[in-house]
């Protein structure tokens, strides 16, 4: 990695952690501490930039760095699964960012003339391991280090999460196919050699 590349991965990794703090304290969507709870995440606004301009490995490092207060918050905060989720969340986090950046990179959607709509999808096709993720964490992967499974929390996080990825592939729909936002970007950070077609 360059110094760049480095740089753009701690500024997203910083603004993804300072997003996720700020997002989860102001918008709790339900507190029932010790035994779990949701809250409103917008992390992954950074870890979608990340893997968009910077490929899947940087959207997944991103993505699990930009995740630690969210598994910090739902580990010892507002719920009580500890280190399980200190880990747990970050590393579905980075799948979503992994995914989304081998899309995105296998699809040339960054060489595209509108990459908008393409983008759109996207977002919403790499939260889809994510979320199997998820449901395999409650179910399996809490029931194995705990004895019990959660699987009470899947239908509030699940669609909770959804919402919020249906609303943040709009935004990066948005963001893409603005010229100004793309321009920016590839001065700031071109890890791979994209045409600027507008």
């Amino acid at each position: 990695m360059n110094s760049k590349e480095i740089a753009f991965i701690a500024t997203m990794s910083a603004l993804g952690l300072t997003l996720s703090a700020l997002s989860l304290n102001i918008a709790p969507i339900l507190s029932s501490v010790g035994q779990g709870g949701a809250a409103l995440d917008l992390s992954h606004i950074t870890t979608f930039i990340a893997a968009i301009f910077g490929g899947p490995y940087v959207g997944a490092l991103v993505g699990f760095i930009g995740g630690i207060y969210a598994g910090y918050y739902f580990g010892y905060v507002l719920g009580s699964l500890g280190l399980l989720s200190l880990v747990g969340v970050p590393f579905g986090k980075a799948l979503t960012g992994l995914t989304a950046g081998f899309i995105y990179s296998k699809l040339r959607i960054n060489d595209r003339k509108n990459p908008s709509l393409l983008t759109t999808a996207t977002v919403l096709i790499s939260y889809v391991p994510e979320c199997i993720f998820t449901i395999i964490y409650f179910l399996y992967i809490v029931a194995f280090v705990y004895g019990y499974a959660m699987s009470f929390m899947i239908p509030i996080v699940i669609p909770k999460a959804w919402i919020e990825i249906i609303v943040m592939s709009v935004m990066m729909g948005a963001l893409v196919g603005n010229a100004g936002f793309r321009e920016f970007m590839l001065k700031f950070f071109v890890p791979q050699k994209i045409k600027r077609t507008y």
